[in-house]
């Protein structure tokens, strides 16, 4: 691609060439204007070239640039500049450039500073920025389960630059570092050997497996050579293409001590035809005429303008540097070219058959560089953001083979990482891949408990019941919703089960199987006293009255899921049940007490107690219950309680007190009932030769005290299923007793000593006391 007349180029690049100063000035003669300018590597020195097209075209004096007021219509010599390829050079270039917006692409310089668009707006680069590569030896890292690594880089812009984004990025991944180290810039210096001796010996003592290196080709040379001879054993090496691809640390003597090598580099394609242009450059070489002229023209640049010769180049073969050619800093160069070229025809506007003749400022490069995309070699490229190119790495590995090493691709990084590991060859005792931990990793279901000083450095600790590890970046346990649970060492909540007191429970089909069989004497007790209705031991024990009372104590027994309904009613079917129970005893218990205790008004009062006025009684305690039942709804029934906290994986339903005050109401009044009729009958003395109908209302009545005594305290404190469990077992204990003490001697007596059922022996009270007051 031609560059149109009138147009300065100044071209900085290297090649892997290696040819004799004095053969290389004619084969960079071409038709055109423009200076070239170049830095050919060949073998360990440099050669300075500079060539004028034309004796008549302006020569890049060492003069300094004239101050000028206004710089407006100032049209620098040199369009845009390609290179230099070192990131040093490059920020010192970047900004004198960048002041006069004068394109400069780079095909080498990755350090991120250079990604600022606004300190360097005309700065481009045809490789990929530290930032990615970070990116990329981050996620190597990870895949490994390498977490404890050391790293050294170059004491230069780019060493340190990509040794400080590393370091950012493996802290937020969790990969610590065991020592950061920096390699002197100057390794000439007396000082430097003992630097380098103090690295080695901090990596040693930090016990890492894994070394990430950021550094140019001599640095890494000599930190390598420094840790053979110091016999620092063999480790994993993960390199960059600054020194990877370099003949020089590979050819370090005994260098596959070191251990296993891996690294990135960039990944780009061949540049077709570049092989042979080199091998037909080798060939003229040798031809005599083309020397010649080589060395007539270069007689016209003063020794100071071409610089030192290399001593060494004319003994560089084409052999020594074939393997050289293949390598991916290639093509990077003639991407740089084409940027260019491809900007400077579009903003010419240049057709098939030619570029206009039209003046351009280097400024109205930027926004087709910018802005349009380019094809190189059917490949196209596009500059981003940050000015630069990301074609993506590639993962080498370092293969001895015969001595020498070959480069073999083992994985591939765009945006994610494949990793080929058969192909790798730990070289370890077992030749599987080392570990490089200070920890152990945390299994699902652990957290990380720092130990020391170092928070790097931590032990695992399963998480506890209902709490839940919820990732990598959660430095503990997190607590489960309330409505769900965890065991312990979880990494998820589960939905919690519901506990009560169901029909399908142990607990609740032995209450269940019990309430049964005190249902069924209950009913048994009260067919047997309606068939001996008349008989005089049921009319002694209250006749019809005693009746209900058996049948209020199958009081119904609440199992199953607790409800809102099923809480209300729960406490006020029980205690109408027992007033019930009661209100038949009070009459009875009444009458005892007139005849024994007061028998000159037992005539006035028994009328109150006996027969149809009896009932009376009865209705109005109901009724009384009644009025408190509906007092403790008023007040606050019992409601459903979700309790969370008593077990650990169920949610508890139970019944909860709303309102003691209302409690205390509701079952107080019983217990009042209790009492009094305890008080009425304890005391009372009966002939031996007649039925002590006393005695059994004191023994069922001192029973559901001590009964209700025992429930109030469980049942106050409870708040476990067991709270169900107790309240039925009082109700059945309650039941049990009244029927022990009461209503089973008098079957007993009805069942199998009906001689005893007789008016002397059961003779009622009320009638015999008007032969009591004849005496």
């Amino acid at each position: 691609m031609k560059v149109p007349e009138g147009l300065w180029l100044c071209l900085s690049f290297g090649c892997a060439a290696s040819l004799s100063p004095s053969c290389l000035s004619a084969q960079f003669r071409r038709n055109g204007d423009f200076i070239l300018g170049g830095l050919f590597p060949f073998g360990k020195e440099t050669v300075n070239l500079r060539e004028r097209a034309e004796p008549t075209l302006l020569r890049c004096e060492r003069g300094a640039i004239a101050l000028r007021r206004n710089y407006s219509d100032y049209r620098p010599r040199v369009t845009a500049l390609l290179g230099p390829h070192n990131s040093d050079l490059c920020l010192l270039t970047a900004k004198l450039f960048s002041s006069f917006l004068i394109p400069q692409v780079s095909y080498g310089a990755s350090s991120e500073s250079l990604s600022n668009t606004e300190l360097f707006p005309s700065f481009y680069r045809t490789v990929p920025g530290d930032k990615n590569l970070a990116e990329a030896l981050v996620l190597l890292l990870s895949q490994f389960g390498w977490n404890w690594v050391a790293t050294v880089a170059s004491d230069d812009e780019y060493g340190r630059g990509a040794q400080a984004l590393f370091l950012s990025m493996a802290g937020a991944d969790n990969i610590c570092i065991a020592f950061e180290g920096l390699i002197p810039a100057d390794l000439a210096e007396p000082s430097a050997r003992g630097q380098l001796e103090n690295i080695i010996k901090l990596i040693n003592s930090t016990k890492v497996n894994v070394v990430v290196l950021f550094a140019h080709s001599l640095p890494a040379q000599a930190l390598l050579e420094h840790s053979i001879r110091m016999g620092l054993g063999k480790k994993v090496w993960i390199g960059t293409e600054a020194w990877l691809l370099s003949d020089i640390a590979a050819s370090t003597p005994d260098i596959q001590s070191v251990g296993t090598v891996l690294g990135f580099v960039m990944r780009a394609g061949t540049v077709p035809g570049f092989q042979e242009y080199v091998a037909e450059l080798f060939s003229s070489v040798v031809q005599e005429e083309f020397c010649q002229e080589s060395r007539r023209l270069s007689g016209l640049l003063d020794a100071e303008v071409l610089g030192t010769r290399c001593q060494h180049c004319d003994h560089v073969t084409l052999g020594d540097i074939w393997p050289m050619l293949t390598v991916t800093v290639v093509q990077p160069v003639q991407v740089a070219v084409y940027s260019v070229a491809h900007a400077l025809h579009r903003a010419l506007g240049c057709t098939s058959k030619g570029c206009p003749k039209t003046p351009i400022r280097s400024w109205q490069l930027l926004h087709f560089m910018n802005t349009l995309p380019f094809e190189v070699n059917g490949q196209s490229f596009r500059f981003d953001q940050s000015h630069g190119t990301n074609t993506g790495y590639k993962l080498i590995f370092w293969a001895w083979r015969d001595g020498s090493v070959t480069y073999l691709p083992v994985g591939d990084y765009d945006q994610s990482l494949y990793i080929q590991k058969s192909q790798i060859q730990f070289h370890t005792p077992d030749k599987k891949e080392p570990t490089s931990e200070c920890f152990r990793r945390c299994q699902p279901g652990q957290f990380r408990r720092v130990k020391g000083f170092n928070l790097c450095c931590y032990d695992c600790t399963d998480c506890s019941e209902n709490t839940f590890w919820s990732g990598t970046d959660s430095p503990g346990c997190s607590p489960c919703p309330q409505h769900q649970w965890a065991p312990a060492r979880s990494t998820r909540c589960l939905q919690r089960g519901e506990r009560f007191l169901s029909w399908r429970s142990p607990p609740a089909v032995a209450l269940l199987a019990l309430a049964a069989l005190t249902g069924s004497a209950s009913g048994v007790a009260a067919l047997l006293f309606l068939r001996h209705l008349r008989s005089p031991l049921v009319r002694l024990a209250g006749g019809s009255r005693s009746v209900l009372a058996l049948l209020c104590l199958g009081c119904a027994l609440f199992v199953g899921r607790p409800g809102a309904a099923l809480c209300a009613l729960q406490q006020l079917c029980f205690a109408l049940c027992l007033n019930g129970c009661f209100s038949c005893l009070l009459p009875k218990a009444l009458e005892v007490a007139l005849l024994a205790e007061f028998p000159r008004c037992a005539p006035r009062l028994l009328g109150w107690l006996t027969r149809g006025r009896a009932w009376l009684m009865v209705a109005a305690s109901l009724l009384i219950q009644v009025l408190l039942c509906c007092c403790h709804l008023y007040l606050g029934p019992d409601y459903l309680v979700l309790d969370y906290k008593s077990l650990p994986s169920e949610v508890l339903l139970v019944c909860g007190t709303q309102s003691w005050a209302a409690f205390a109401l509701l079952h107080g009044y019983n217990g009042f009932l209790a009492f009094l009729c305890f008080l009425c009958t304890f005391m009372v003395q009966t002939p031996g030769s007649r039925y002590n109908v006393a005695r059994g209302i004191t023994f069922a009545t001192l029973i559901c005290l001590v009964v209700w005594i025992f429930f109030l305290v469980i049942f106050a404190t409870l708040r476990t299923v067991l709270r169900a469990v107790t309240q039925i077992c009082t109700i059945l204990a309650t039941t049990l007793g009244i029927l022990a003490s009461y209503f089973v001697p008098k079957c007993y007596i009805l069942l199998f000593r009906p001689d005893l059922n007789t008016e002397d022996y059961c003779q009622n009270l009320a009638e015999e006391q008007p032969e009591v007051n004849r005496q």
